[in-house]
């Protein structure tokens, strides 16, 4: 795709990847994925921003020679990730003389990464400014977004905030803005669920950070860019700072019938209740729509039969997932079924030492789910629904 002007002197650059369908050999991509550069044409000095994948660095090249680039005097790395920098090492061979602007964190971890020449970089501090001429690049330290040396530029005079991974979406899409606010919303939350809500905490402090600037476009590394930017941050502060809601999550699996009869009841009970339930079917599900579901959820119940004397595989995979993202979860617990024992309850709790939640009381049925199991299936909906209320979870 060809360059795309933004403001006046101000070019999109970047790549868009249809065809991704998995990132970093675990995110699924459903809607692909775009790799977002930029270029910025000042009165005195010119400056890409980021680079793209490397696996697509001949459409960047192809941007910058349409716009009759010939010399660069600034490759600003907002973040070392290969996807962002991973043609950095081209781009530098391409344009020997631009020097690369960055945190020293990053700094290391482009030479590690990418073995950069040291005498290429030039770091710089938090809030720290590079002219352009008549334009001027302030750098904005907004670390563990996700990793721990990525940093945003804001664009003064025009407002434009390259926020890098922050605010980003996973879509590959013609459009260069956002125009279908519901598809991007839950790419958007996709993104803030399987990769920035493990460091919400830090995220909390870097959107306090923002509020200083004034900003009228953010442009991020994936996606398409907001030019309504307060649409993404009112989604990013509901999702960090508002309370857990009204729903239970249950991850499931079921191998011979038992389980399901005692997800299918509890769901029921729940639902009688009053709480909104997501369950997921750990044979089939995607991965991202579960991580999706823990955003906003208060309660997770998980189901598993037992296997070799603990749970299944399938959702052992899904209480590491919950237990890696850190949701705002403040119950959990567990149903299910087994033959003759097993140390399920043991094992799976071992699985969430990052989970700050109340273990409600287990239900597990010895073979088919009886009488007496599904009167404690009811008293876990019953708490369930009591303890969000006491909490005001709506």
């Amino acid at each position: 795709m060809k360059p795309r002007e933004i403001r006046p002197g101000v070019y999109w650059v970047g790549a868009i990847d249809w065809d991704r369908r998995l990132f970093d050999a675990l995110i699924p991509l459903p809607d692909g994925t775009s790799y977002n550069a930029y270029l910025i044409k000042g009165s005195e000095k010119t400056v890409l921003i980021e680079t793209v994948d490397p696996t697509m660095q001949d459409v960047l090249f192809n941007s910058l020679n349409e716009l009759g680039i010939k010399k660069l005097d600034y490759i600003i790395a907002n973040h070392a990730e290969q996807d962002h920098s991973g043609a950095l090492p081209q781009v530098l061979t391409e344009y020997p003389e631009a020097k690369v602007i960055c945190t020293p964190r990053c700094k290391g971890l482009l030479i590690d990464l990418l073995t950069i020449p040291e005498e290429k970089f030039q770091t710089v501090n938090d809030k720290e400014t590079i002219s352009l001429g008549d334009r001027t690049l302030e750098f904005v330290y907004t670390p563990w977004v996700h990793w721990p040396e990525t940093m945003s530029t804001y664009l003064r005079e025009d407002g434009i905030l390259f926020s890098c991974d922050f605010f980003g979406s996973h879509i590959a899409s013609s459009n260069l803005y956002v125009t279908d606010e519901w598809q991007v919303h839950e790419a958007a939350k996709r993104y803030y669920a399987e990769i920035m809500m493990p460091y919400r905490t830090t995220i909390e402090k870097n959107l306090h950070k923002l509020e200083e600037y004034h900003i009228n476009i953010i442009a991020t590394s994936h996606g398409p860019i907001y030019d309504k930017p307060e649409f993404i941050t009112k989604a990013y502060h509901s999702w960090v700072f508002d309370e857990p809601k009204n729903i239970v999550v249950l991850p499931y699996t079921s191998m011979h019938g038992s389980t399901r009869k005692m997800v299918e009841y509890l769901v029921d009970a729940l639902s009688q209740r009053g709480v909104t339930v997501r369950q997921f079917d750990m044979v089939s599900t995607d991965l991202g729509k579960l991580a999706i579901a823990l955003v906003e959820a208060a309660t997770v119940v998980v189901g598993t039969p037992t296997v070799l004397a603990g749970p299944h595989p399938n959702v052992v995979t899904a209480v590491f997932l919950a237990n890696a993202l850190r949701p705002k979860l403040r119950y959990a617990s567990i149903i299910g079924s087994y033959g003759w024992g097993g140390k399920t309850v043991e094992i799976l709790s071992g699985v969430i030492p990052n989970l700050k939640v109340e273990v409600l009381e287990p239900v597990l049925s010895k073979g088919l789910p009886k009488e007496s199991d599904f009167k404690a299936l009811d008293n876990l909906a019953a708490t369930i629904a009591q303890k969000h209320k006491d909490n005001g979870f709506t």
